[in-house]
């Protein structure tokens, strides 16, 4: 991977690429990107850990929501899942759906991953009463109504990097020199990179550093193009444009995930390390907004499940063996509610569009 993002280098005009296209060749090259190789990339034997596998309670839970309020939300049972993983989530939801309806769901699943949509394939295999189907966009799933979900999709687009510098907002480029990719900085250029500093209030500090996820607006824009009627809820880690202000965060959200150990330099082991930034949720909510998706709420993912009916799912009988599944389901909720879980690291944003009222009929 590092030889190709080289050559690739080597080849543009200026000899530098921005960070979004090494994040771009780093993750998501057809051979060697991080997400699209053969390789185990969640879990112990991975690089990181999500929700959806650290128990099926998450996403058990988010098919018993949905199945509960589909209909008050004037949708038909079906289901958009972007950007899958291994399928663990699907198949806890598609559980949690059939335990508490008898409909027929139908379930898409949008991945660009050959790998992953093997590992999907797999977890999936045997399910009952669910129409499965797969697309490598949005585009072309075909489906104009229902919920649309994603969990850690927006943190891991390409996003490039900028820092003010001397008085001046600076992009951040990587070269290579000496065998050894780089770090090199120019005042921005790209008028995209400005618009996007202005429309969302960005006045950086002297020395501060931010990313600037471009590629968030075609994307929201070709789901709202396709999408008509129905909610897209989005669970991610971020931040509004007051915590992005803060201080502490001066330095950006830029860094990678390698064998569970946190990297700040991205520009280490490309193609075998998770890269990644905090979401601009100020961003998703005005971009969606300016192609008809309506925000409707952002909740913290605790208070969320709290609201969704989590404590419902704890037994009601205290089981003494700490190994039965009663009680692994049971620290599993108390893992995603409790102070200091892994809830709190996290935001639920809920859009509409075609829908009224909709905040009142999520619960």
């Amino acid at each position: 991977m590092k030889e190709l993002i080289t050559q690739f280098i080597d080849a543009s005009p200026e000899k530098m690429i921005t960070y979004a296209e090494y994040i771009e060749l780093a993750l998501y090259h057809p051979e060697e990107g991080y997400y699209i190789k053969e390789r185990q990339k969640i879990g112990k034997e991975g690089d990181f850990y999500t929700s959806s596998n650290v128990s099926d309670v998450f996403g058990k839970l988010i098919g018993k929501w949905f199945a509960k309020n589909f209909k008050n939300l004037g949708l038909p049972p079906s289901v958009c899942e972007i950007g899958a993983g291994n399928g663990r989530f699907a198949r806890a939801f598609i559980q949690g759906w059939n335990e508490w309806k008898d409909e027929t769901l139908t379930y898409c699943i949008v991945e660009a991953s050959p790998y992953h949509r093997t590992l999907q394939e797999a977890e999936l295999n045997g399910l009952e009463e669910v129409d499965i189907l797969y697309a490598d966009t949005f585009a072309y799933t075909g489906m104009k109504q229902g919920l649309i979900f994603s969990n850690e999709l927006f943190d891991a687009f390409p996003v490039h990097v900028v820092e003010k510098s001397e008085g001046i907002v600076k992009e951040v480029f990587i070269v290579h020199e000496n065998g050894q990719l780089k770090e090199s900085m120019l005042p921005v250029m790209n008028d995209r990179i400005i618009a996007f500093l202005n429309d969302q209030e960005l006045e950086l500090a002297e020395g501060q550093r931010i990313e600037i996820p471009l590629a968030f607006e075609p994307f929201i824009k070709s789901i709202a193009d396709h999408f008509m009627k129905g909610i897209m809820v989005t669970v991610d880690y971020g931040y509004t444009k007051e915590e992005w202000m803060h201080p502490s965060r001066r330095r950006g959200s830029l860094r990678g995930y390698y064998q569970h150990q946190m990297h700040h330099d991205v520009l280490q082991h490309p193609g075998e390390m998770d890269i990644t930034s905090h979401v601009h949720f100020d961003a998703l909510k005005s971009i969606g907004e300016k192609y008809s998706l309506d925000f409707v709420q952002k909740m913290r993912q605790d208070e969320f499940l709290m609201a969704a009916g989590i404590l419902e799912e704890l037994a009601e009988h205290h089981d003494p063996n700490p190994f039965s599944e009663a009680s692994k389901r049971n620290r599993a909720i108390r893992s995603l509610i409790l102070p200091g879980g892994i809830s709190q690291s996290f935001d639920v944003v809920v859009q509409a569009k075609g829908l009224e009222y909709t905040a009142e009929k999520l619960f």
